[in-house]
């Protein structure tokens, strides 16, 4: 359900996405939405044991609607999994807030670097003192050893990230489906894949999580605005994550997935191999 759309306008460096404190409760079939943000629409639900989807729906001048999601893991040593870009970080922040206080975050990680996946991280940085930065070693080389105002910590291809109960698993994947520095962390507790830009999925106004089909439409969003690198190993690599098993799938715009993760994947490798 979209109950307000958060309006930018692309072009003015000035605009910014603004702040109002409110949280709202809602129950639909067993399943709780907690509305962080009444202006913007921001939303906190949980998609796993532990495991919290934060969105935010944008409406674009032109019409257009998209959503940004970012995934918190709450446990010993919590985690928040993509942070937004840097305008929308208030509002990220006090979502985060609501299921855990933000100064106890211990790593804050993305599969790649661009503006979407870690635009706010040094404001993270800042409010979260114990916290580092969490990436492949690519990208901890070429770009956060520089950019971050705190040291990473850099993740070996099969290195394993203990955060109490969960058991996160780094996958380098560069170029799929683009950036030389991507990778993937799955959670060997839940099987819960965080699966950064793979079935992106246009629109706003979407549940939460959902079993019903998602890789029609974001291979129909990939063939409108195509973002694939297209490499050799694209299928190798998908088929990788096939082998986890993954039984949810945490997307970073859209509805989250429930359901045969590796039947899904194998059925993106053949749908971009056609």
């Amino acid at each position: 359900m979209l109950f307000s759309l958060l309006s930018r306008h692309p072009g003015d460096s000035n605009s910014q996405w603004s702040t109002l404190e409110f949280n709202v409760v809602i129950q639909n079939e067993g399943s709780i939405m907690t509305i962080t943000n009444s202006q913007s629409g921001t939303n906190v639900h949980e998609i796993s044991d532990g495991i919290y989807r934060i969105n935010t729906p944008v409406l674009f001048e032109n019409g257009n609607s998209f959503s940004f999601n970012q995934y918190l893991i709450a446990d010993d040593e919590p985690l928040l999994f993509h942070t937004g870009p840097r305008k929308m970080f208030s509002l990220v922040r006090e979502a985060v807030a609501s299921v855990v206080p933000v100064e106890q975050l211990r790593y804050i990680g993305f599969s790649h670097v661009e503006a979407d996946e870690g635009g706010s991280l040094n404001e993270w940085l800042a409010v979260a003192p114990q916290a580092m930065p969490l990436c492949g070693t690519v990208a901890a080389m070429v770009s956060i050893e520089d950019l971050a105002d705190r040291g990473p910590r850099a993740l070996a291809d099969g290195e394993l990230v203990s955060l109490g109960r969960h058991r996160l698993r780094w996958f380098d994947a560069p170029h799929l489906p683009h950036a030389w520095d991507c990778g993937f962390l799955t959670d060997e507790l839940t099987r819960t894949f965080l699966c950064g830009d793979l079935f992106t999925q246009g629109g706003a106004d979407l549940p939460p999580v959902t079993e019903s089909d998602i890789l029609g439409p974001s291979e129909a969003f990939r063939k409108n605005m195509d973002y694939f690198s297209y490499t050799r190993n694209t299928g190798a690599m998908l088929e990788r994550l096939a082998s986890t098993e993954p039984v949810t799938l945490a997307c970073m715009h859209g509805s989250a997935w429930r359901g045969d993760g590796a039947e899904l994947l194998r059925a993106l490798a053949g749908s971009l191999a056609s």
